[in-house]
């Protein structure tokens, strides 16, 4: 069985600007079909940029909500 390693705040500080789903829900510690049904419902937790039919997630939104702020 593999084992995922989450990523340290200090780490997703110096991601790009943007990251993809599967790798903000990684840090977020949730699924990444949970974030894709969160953005689809309109109810991310972090702010995202519609690209086509993808999304990125904006790191600094992510860090904000992994400080607590």
């Amino acid at each position: 069985m593999a084992t995922t390693t989450v990523p340290t705040l200090d780490e997703i500080r110096s991601w790009p600007a943007t990251v993809s789903v599967p790798q903000a829900a990684k840090a977020m510690g949730i699924s990444k079909t949970h974030l894709h049904a969160l953005i689809k419902r309109g109810e991310s937790p972090v702010k995202t940029l519609p690209l086509g039919t993808r999304h990125r997630v904006v790191t600094a939104a992510l860090v904000r909500l992994l400080e607590g702020a």
